[in-house]
């Protein structure tokens, strides 16, 4: 954690909001997008992120000293996706890019298989999915990845190798001969 960042944190503790939002708005897009690709409506999104933006102004005192913040709130944030699922937001939608609608058209003919991955995503289970979610959606390092969900390095890799396999598996034959 850079001294300007551990600065903003002691003066968030200490109550100043503004600090806060400066602090959190670096973490917030990783925030959107991860929380979007888990829920697959903007509107939960926004509700997620919104409510685990709360719980880290509440517990920001949990937040160890020199611990980046981003891997910590990111954490929050899918902990508040899993209890807006259980909530009976509905099932998991598949993963799409930022900036798309839900049911969003595919191109015709689907060059780049997009439609294929986002269903294979959708059939994974919901830990293989935020593991690639966090990982390669997100391009969050190894390390990150494990602060986000509390694992040791050695773990996340052979989660990402496993939720890897699965997803491949789950593409079907077909895109082993694509490149």
């Amino acid at each position: 954690m850079t001294s300007v960042a551990a600065g903003l944190v002691v003066q968030a503790r200490a109550g100043d909001e503004e600090a806060f939002a400066r602090l959190l708005g670096h973490a917030l897009p990783h925030a959107y997008g991860l929380a979007f690709a888990m829920l697959g409506s903007r509107t939960a999104a926004e509700d997620a992120v919104q409510d685990a933006s709360l719980k880290a102004w509440r517990k920001l005192h949990q937040l160890r000293d020199g611990t980046p913040l981003r891997p910590w709130f990111l954490g929050i944030v899918a902990n508040e996706c899993r209890n807006l699922k259980r909530g009976g937001w509905g099932r998991w939608r598949q993963l799409l890019p930022l900036g798309s609608g839900v049911d969003a058209p595919v191109e015709r003919g689907d060059p780049d298989g997009a439609l294929d991955v986002r269903r294979a995503m959708a059939s994974l289970k919901l830990d293989d999915r935020l593991v690639l979610l966090l990982r390669y959606y997100l391009d969050l390092s190894v390390d990150d990845v494990a602060r986000t969900l509390g694992l040791s390095d050695e773990a996340v890799k052979s989660r990402s190798h496993r939720a890897v396999n699965r997803l491949r598996k789950a593409l079907g034959p077909k895109e082993k001969g694509r490149q």
